[in-house]
């Protein structure tokens, strides 16, 4: 007899609670068991105990060594003993004999065998439920299927499971597909799908791997502030607050990138901050208004220099993820994080996709800067914006950043939609910055810092006035930004990195809830027991 989860998510799950066809029952009754093990002396969630070793420590973890076993007749009265622990998963009944599964950390499966001979144990094992956290301590053996097993001398419970477990929790069944209740339940959701976790040790090792790379560059790690009087650094929403101390209103920050660009001015000439961020947004499959991002600014350095630093960091966090610089992303195969990557302006994109459109060959031209919004009202209609900056853009949204496969630096940007990049020398009407998109999604954008304070006034004042006019992601007028900037600050390069976006790209995430562990979602709005059984 195997005694096993089943596909739903309130269904009876362990061979205690066959008869059982409501949660509230299955609940009960494993309270029940709780109260039963208090009156007879032993906690159900005891701390009093160690392993010894972790499941994927143990000799013989991977199976060209489970030969090195001895079988289970063949044991050794001094053979090694281990005391391991892990959650319950599946057990299965053999006459006078249990193979019970427990995974304990890192995924790490071991499958447990108890004779019916270990009179304690063994009746211990008819009051676990499939979700409990066991300790068992034994020697390990080779079974007759040539798979590493555990032979349990002494098995105790650790922490007693309340609620059952949903859906199959092993590798080899059903699992839940209910989307909204593995993003709510995440915690459950990693119990039934192992692999959740594992993209989650991928994340840490990309964040790890990108705070590596600039500590090893000089980079100075900082912390900067996440509630703001002013709001700036990106187009974005903000969400506002209240701090009723000072009777202030404030916002949680879109950007961190002008307080670390206020740290160059005060000599940190390479500083990075590796933060989260809000934006009072919509909610897809590429934004959550909690995210995080990796910012970093170099004095001295220029965009085309942090184009170079990007390649290399991006190569080296796939690699240590995927052991490779190609990977596959859904359906979209063969994609080659390898240096180099392929660099074009905006305008060179749009005439690609648009070979139509009045753009010339070379630098702008002035018939070029007055034909094309008139060119983008043609091809657009009534959504296209006024003016060429804008106009540009939403040619460049619309026809060309699906097509971008491959990672490709978008390079000269638009003045106008660019409030905090420098002036590019050839031509002010655009500046010197870089988006970089892979699979059609801005991945990074970096910029050539404006270091001049009249015109960062000025392009405060249009954004103001952009405000005024509508537009509530328009930046705040920010002085003490301003103020910095007269102190003097170094030439220098910035850039911003979705961390999430990238953690989707490098472990084939098809949703940016697939790696946040807890996404924001809309409130439950059923009863505990409605939303049990959806």
């Amino acid at each position: 007899m195997s005694t096993v989860p089943t596909s739903s998510p309130h269904s009876p799950n362990d061979s205690t609670q066959a008869d059982k066809s409501d949660l509230e029952g299955q609940m009960r009754d494993r309270r029940r068991i709780i109260e039963s093990l208090r009156q007879s002396g032993q906690n159900p969630f005891a701390n009093d105990a160690r392993p010894t070793h972790q499941i994927y420590a143990l000799p013989a973890s991977r199976q060209e060594e489970v030969a090195s076993l001895p079988l289970e007749n063949e044991l050794a009265a001094d053979a090694p003993r281990y005391a391991v622990a892990g959650r319950l998963l599946q057990v299965n009944e053999m006459g006078k004999a249990k193979f019970l599964f427990i995974r304990g950390d890192r995924g790490a499966m071991l499958q447990l065998y108890l004779k019916a001979d270990v009179v304690e144990a063994f009746a211990l094992s008819n009051q676990l439920g499939l979700g409990d956290f066991v300790l068992a301590q034994g020697p390990l053996f080779r079974t007759r299927k040539d798979k590493r097993a555990l032979r349990i001398e002494s098995l105790r419970l650790l922490s007693k499971a309340v609620r059952p477990l949903p859906g199959k929790a092993l590798q080899d069944g059903p699992k839940v597909t209910d989307e909204d209740w593995r993003y709510r339940q995440r915690y459950a959701d990693m119990i039934v799908h192992p692999e959740v976790a594992d993209v989650f040790r991928k994340r840490a090792t990309i964040v790890r791997e990108i705070r590596r790379f600039f500590d090893e560059r000089g980079y100075v790690e900082c912390d900067t502030r996440m509630l703001l009087s002013t709001n700036g650094g990106a187009a974005a929403r903000p969400f506002r607050t209240h701090h009723n101390a000072l009777d202030l209103d404030l916002s949680l920050r879109i950007a961190t990138e002008l307080d670390l660009k206020r740290l160059v001015v005060g000599g940190l000439d390479r500083v990075y901050e590796i933060g989260r961020i809000f934006r009072n947004e919509g909610l897809s499959r590429f934004h959550n208004p909690e995210f995080t991002t990796i910012e970093f600014y170099e004095a001295y350095a220029t965009y085309e220099n942090l184009m170079d630093l990007t390649e290399e960091l991006l190569e080296r966090a796939c690699v240590a993820v995927n052991g490779s610089t190609t990977i596959d992303y859904r359906e979209r195969q063969g994609v080659r994080l390898q240096r180099p990557f392929r660099r074009a302006t905006m305008r060179q994109l749009v005439k690609e996709a648009r070979p139509d459109a009045p753009i010339a060959d070379g630098a702008c031209t002035d018939a070029e800067y007055a034909a094309l919004p008139g060119y983008a009202r043609s091809v657009l209609g009534d959504k296209a914006p006024s003016g060429y900056g804008h106009a540009l853009v939403a040619l460049f949204e619309e026809f060309v950043e699906k097509s971008l496969v491959q990672p490709t630096f978008v390079c000269e940007f638009p003045t106008e939609v660019s409030p905090l990049s420098r002036r590019n020398d050839r031509d002010p009407r655009f500046v010197d910055r870089f988006e970089l998109f892979v699979i059609g999604k801005e991945l990074a954008n970096a910029f050539s810092e404006l270091n001049d304070p009249d015109d960062q006034r000025a392009r405060f004042e249009q954004q103001v006035s952009q405000k005024a006019s509508g537009d509530q992601e328009a930046m705040d007028y920010d002085e003490d930004f301003c103020r910095a900037l007269e102190y003097g600050m170094p030439p220098t390069a910035g850039e911003g990195i979705g961390i999430d976006r990238l953690v989707m790209l490098l472990t084939n995430s098809a949703s940016i809830r697939d790696v946040i562990p807890f996404p924001q979602l809309r409130p439950e709005t059923t009863s505990p027991a409605e939303n049990e059984s959806k």
